[in-house]
């Protein structure tokens, strides 16, 4: 399910929703999740309570331990928008490789600790999905 909790930017939710279907598909997951699109001041709360870092971030993933629920993906749809220009691509492209992001973090994936499998793991979900 894609939550849209931001205003500035216009969104179509079903590419972002499409994608989030193919994912739990492509690994068997039956536990729902969510995406949530906030904007910069939210994601920055985000951040710094559960991080402690400064200023916005790109994508926060929030993973729980319960059968029925895998967690949340939170996404600042304004980062994501300069980052897409900078990147040359376009907003959903974008927003859809930060939900790949996240989602392999709700799977217990983490690019700070291992050596580079989860970076391995996107790219190929990128040319799969993207």
């Amino acid at each position: 399910m894609v939550q849209n909790r931001q205003r500035k930017i216009r969104i179509d939710k079903k590419p972002l929703e499409e994608l989030s279907v193919k994912l739990s598909k492509e690994f068997g997951i039956k536990s729902p999740f969510s995406v949530v699109l906030v904007s910069d001041r939210k994601i920055e709360k985000l951040n710094r309570k559960y991080r402690g870092k400064k200023g916005p971030t790109d994508v926060l993933s929030f993973s729980y331990d319960m059968d029925d629920y895998l967690g949340d993906i939170v996404i600042s749809v304004e980062t994501s928008e300069r980052q897409a220009e900078e990147m040359g691509h376009s907003l959903e492209k974008e927003m859809k490789i930060l939900i790949i992001h996240g989602f392999l973090h709700l799977l217990n994936y983490d690019h700070e600790r291992d050596s580079g499998q989860m970076r391995g793991l996107e790219r190929k979900l990128w040319k799969k999905f993207l």
